[in-house]
């Protein structure tokens, strides 16, 4: 007559079982949340490049168009809106960015619109807001139906001091991202910096 498994057996190899099936799952949501997590970061530098491109180009736009007429729509004068609300940095810098459990958007934070190349002010329904999924813009219709969230830029302006320069000043545009990623105990940050230079 065969001996069957013991009581002691069977709950022996159902806990080894478990121990597998639970490791192996965990691993697996673990490989789920870098590949997310991978993805958003993508998708973020890719509206961070959006936005450093079209600074330079309202940038290269203002300095071949020097003589335009304030008020007039045109790219110049889209970047001489951005040029008056940019933070002076003899008295001001931008606001803390790496530390904090939660994603903070300043409140002299803009946005612009990277189809139109145009600056969002930031007041009204159009101030950066924080992101619930990943940092990302959401255009509308309208040219100025831009949504931000979680990405945003802080301009410091600075008249340059060195003698090659004295007729050159810069901005230097922080270019943020920060927002809840699964996985994460701290939300992801990602930052760049562009300095672009203009005739004083």
């Amino acid at each position: 007559m065969d001996r069957g498994d013991t009581l002691i057996e069977v709950l022996f190899a159902i806990t080894i079982f478990s121990l597998v099936a639970v490791s192996s799952m965990a691993i697996m949501n673990q490989g789920t949340d870098t590949a997310q997590r991978s993805l958003e970061i993508t998708l973020v530098r890719q509206e961070i490049d959006a936005q450093a491109e079209t600074l330079r180009f309202l940038n290269a736009s203002y300095i071949a168009n020097a003589s335009f007429v304030a008020g007039d729509g045109s790219y110049a004068d889209q970047w001489k809106n951005i040029d008056n609300h940019a933070i002076d940095g003899s008295s001001g810098d931008v606001s803390a960015f790496d530390t904090g459990s939660t994603c903070t958007v300043p409140e002299n934070a803009f946005i612009l619109n990277a189809h139109t190349a145009t600056y969002i002010k930031p007041t009204g329904d159009y101030k950066p807001t924080t992101a619930e999924t990943y940092s990302h813009v959401i255009y509308g219709s309208a040219s100025a139906d831009v949504t931000a969230k979680g990405i945003w830029i802080e301009a410091v302006k600075v008249k340059s001091v060195a003698l090659y320069q004295t007729n050159a000043g810069y901005i230097d545009f922080h270019i943020r991202a920060c927002w809840e990623s699964p996985g994460q105990t701290n939300p992801v940050r990602i930052g760049t910096i562009v300095r672009l230079y203009e005739p004083l």
